[in-house]
C-alpha cells in the first residue's frame, strides 16, 4: 500500500478509535456509558435506534383528544408492526419508539414476541420500572435443583452495587424484611389506597406466608439529580418530561455527557465484533449506518455489548473467526441457548363493597407486590422455582344508563364498584434448545444471515401457571371478594419483556461463555451485561440487577485495564 493511503488510513482509524465502545443504549448501555465515562475512559456508544434527547418526547403531554385515532391503532400500523403490535404497550402515543416489523423481520420457529425500541435509549423509555432485588434464593437456585449451571456470584456479591445504583436511580419503596427480596435504599414510598391497605391486612392475617407490600419502582417520590418527583400521570410509556423515572435519556446519559468523555452514534447497527487473531482480543465493531446503509468500523481496546439478550446474541453468531468458526467467543456452544422469559398472563378480578364513600387521588405507577411464597415459604410438588404477584384496587366511572346528553355526562362524573386485580410473573428454567441461531439461507434487509428464534414454555411453566391462576382464585374468594372472574391465558415467551440468558455467566468455560464478571472467557476484553448475561430468569423483574451487574463489571475492567491485563 503507498505511504499517502497508508497515512489516510491510520488518520481514518484514529478518528474512529476509543478506550471503550459500547454497544447499545437500554438500560444496561447507558449504566455502562456513565461508569466509563466517569472513570475518565473515551466512551463510543453505539445504537441502531435514531436519537431522542430529553426532554423532547413529543406526545409526553398530549390530551386524549389531541391523537385522531384516541389512541388505537389503524390497520396499517399494525400490519408493519405485526409484532410489536402484540404487546399491550404499543399504541398510538409512544408508536413513535417503536421499531418497524416489515423493516426489521426475524423468522419465528415458535412464536416469539420480540418487543423492541428502535431509538437511543431504547426500552429504558419502555419499561415497567419494577425494581426488585434478587436474593440467593435465585442466585443459588440452579445449584439447587439442577437445572442450568450455577451462578458464578452470590447475593453477597452484587449487595453493594445494588446499593450503588439505587441511590442514582432513584427507588421507591418501603423496607420490608423479607428475606427473598432484600431490602435497598429507598425514597419514600407511594402510598396504598383504602382498598389495597384491607386487601394486605386480610391477606397476611390469613396467610402467614404471604406478604402484600407497595411496589418498589423507580419513580421518584423526592427529587434526584435536577430530576424532579413523579406526577402520578401514569404516562411513563411516553417519555417523562420531569425526568421522574429512570431512563437512559433522563438519567445515566446525562451524567456521562457532563464528563466530556462520550460520543453517541445513533442509527449504527452493529453487525459484528472484529477479532484480532494475534492478540487473542476483539478490536472493534463494525456497524451499518442504517440512514445511508454504509459500513463503518469503529475501534477499542475494550468492547461491551449491551444490544439486548437477542441482538447480543445474534451479534456473537455473526462474529466469525478462524478461531470461533462459530461466533466470538462461543467454544462453550453456548451462544444463543438458555433463551428464557418470564411468563404472564394470570388475570384474576373481583368486585369489592364497603368503601363506596371513599376516593383516591392521582394514577400511582405501581402495583401492590407479593413476594414469591410457594417453593420458599410453602412446600409445593407441582413444578420447580416459583412466581410472584401483583394487585391492584381501582375504581371506574360509572356505568350511565344513558349513551348521550347531560344525563349522559353527569354521569360519568360519579365514581363506580370498586375492582381488584390480581396478575403476576412466573419463573422460565433454562432450557438448552430455547435458543437463537441465524438462518444463513435467508437474509433480512440488511444483507444479513435472518435471525432464527424458537422458544417455547415447557410443563414446568405450563403447571406454574395453573397454580397462579388457582391461588389467584382462591386469595380473592377467602378474603370474602364477590363475582370473582378469571380471564388468564398464559404468554407466548417474549411478551413479558424480560427475555434473558443467551450468554450466560458461569464457572466452566465448557458451560458458559462469561466469568464472575460479565467477561468472555475467551476474549478478555469483552464484557457483556444486559440480560443475555443471566443464568436463570427468577421471577423479579430483572432490570435493576442488570444495573448492578453493569457497575460491577465496569469497575473491574477499569481496574483490570489499569494492571494491563486487558
Amino acid at each position: 500500500m503507498p505511504e499517502d493511503s497508508l497515512n489516510i488510513h491510520k488518520i481514518a482509524k484514529d478518528k474512529n478509535t476509543f478506550d471503550v465502545i459500547v454497544v447499545g443504549s437500554g438500560i444496561s448501555g447507558g449504566w455502562a456509558a456513565k461508569e466509563l465515562c466517569e472513570k475518565g475512559l473515551k466512551v463510543l456508544l453505539l445504537d441502531r435506534g435514531r436519537n431522542v434527547e430529553h426532554p423532547n418526547y413529543p406526545t409526553a403531554t398530549k390530551d386524549p383528544w389531541e391523537f385522531t385515532h384516541r389512541n388505537a391503532l389503524t390497520q396499517e400500523e399494525i400490519k408493519d408492526h405485526k409484532i410489536q403490535s402484540r404487546h399491550y404497550s404499543y399504541r398510538e402515543d409512544n408508536k413513535h419508539f417503536y421499531i418497524n416489523d416489515t423493516q426489521n423481520p426475524y423468522e419465528e420457529i415458535n412464536r416469539f414476541d420480540w418487543v423492541r425500541g428502535d431509538i437511543v435509549g431504547g426500552r429504558s423509555l419502555l419499561w415497567g420500572r419494577a425494581c426488585y432485588r434478587w436474593s440467593d434464593h435465585e442466585f443459588g437456585a440452579n445449584l439447587k435443583d439442577g437445572h442450568g449451571v450455577d451462578w458464578p456470584i452470590r447475593y453477597k456479591d452484587l449487595a453493594p452495587w445494588y446499593d450503588y445504583v439505587e441511590r442514582f436511580v432513584g427507588v421507591s419503596g418501603n423496607k420490608d424484611g423479607i428475606d427473598s427480596i432484600p431490602d435497598g435504599q429507598f425514597q419514600p414510598p407511594f402510598e396504598m389506597n383504602c382498598v389495597e391497605k384491607d386487601f394486605k391486612t386480610r391477606l397476611e392475617a390469613k396467610y402467614a406466608t404471604r406478604k402484600a407490600i407497595i411496589g418498589r419502582t423507580a419513580n421518584l417520590t423526592a427529587p434526584v439529580n435536577g430530576r424532579t418527583q413523579c406526577q402520578a400521570r401514569n404516562l411513563c410509556h411516553r417519555g417523562c418530561p420531569f425526568g421522574a423515572y429512570f431512563s437512559t435519556n433522563a438519567s445515566t446519559m446525562p451524567a456521562a455527557i457532563a464528563t466530556g468523555n462520550l460520543t453517541v452514534r445513533p442509527n449504527s447497527m452493529v453487525t459484528k465484533v472484529m477479532y484480532d487473531e494475534q492478540k487473542g482480543k476483539a478490536s472493534g465493531v463494525e456497524i451499518i449506518d442504517t440512514e445511508t446503509k454504509k459500513t463503518e468500523t469503529f475501534y477499542a481496546r475494550i468492547i461491551f455489548l449491551n444490544a439486548s439478550t437477542v441482538a447480543t446474541a445474534a451479534i456473537l453468531l455473526r462474529s466469525t473467526s478462524n478461531r470461533f468458526p462459530n461466533g466470538l467467543g462461543n467454544g462453550s456452544d453456548q451462544v444463543g441457548r438458555n433463551l428464557m422469559d418470564h411468563h404472564k398472563g394470570i388475570s384474576v378480578s373481583a368486585s369489592v363493597d364497603g368503601f363506596e364513600d371513599k376516593y383516591y387521588s392521582g394514577r400511582r405507577p405501581n402495583p401492590l407486590f407479593i413476594p414469591k411464597f410457594k417453593n420458599v415459604l410453602e412446600p409445593n410438588e407441582g413444578f420447580f422455582r416459583g412466581y410472584h404477584m401483583n394487585a391492584t384496587a381501582s375504581r371506574s366511572t360509572a356505568r350511565p344508563i344513558a349513551q348521550i346528553g347531560a344525563d349522559f355526562k353527569e354521569a360519568l362524573s360519579e365514581p363506580g364498584q370498586w375492582k381488584i386485580r390480581i396478575y403476576g410473573y412466573g419463573e422460565c428454567l433454562p432450557y438448552q434448545d430455547n435458543r437463537i441461531t441465524l438462518n444463513k439461507e435467508k437474509l433480512d434487509p440488511w444483507g444479513l444471515p435472518m435471525i432464527s428464534i424458537d422458544c417455547t414454555f415447557r410443563e414446568n411453566e405450563k403447571a406454574m401457571h395453573d397454580d397462579m391462576v388457582k391461588t389467584g382464585i382462591e386469595i380473592l374468594t377467602s378474603l370474602g371478594y364477590k363475582d370473582v372472574t378469571d380471564t388468564s391465558e398464559i404468554s407466548a415467551p417474549g411478551n413479558a419483556n424480560h427475555e434473558m440468558g443467551t450468554v450466560r455467566m458461569g464457572k466452566d468455560p465448557k458451560t458458559s461463555v462469561l466469568n464472575g464478571f460479565n467477561q468472555m472467557h475467551e476474549v478478555p476484553n469483552v464484557f457483556i451485561t444486559d440480560g443475555s448475561c443471566m443464568v436463570s430468569s427468577g421471577c423479579q423483574n430483572p432490570s435493576i440487577t442488570y444495573m448492578a451487574l453493569t457497575a460491577r463489571a465496569c469497575d473491574y475492567a477499569v481496574k483490570q485495564m489499569g494492571k494491563g491485563e486487558i
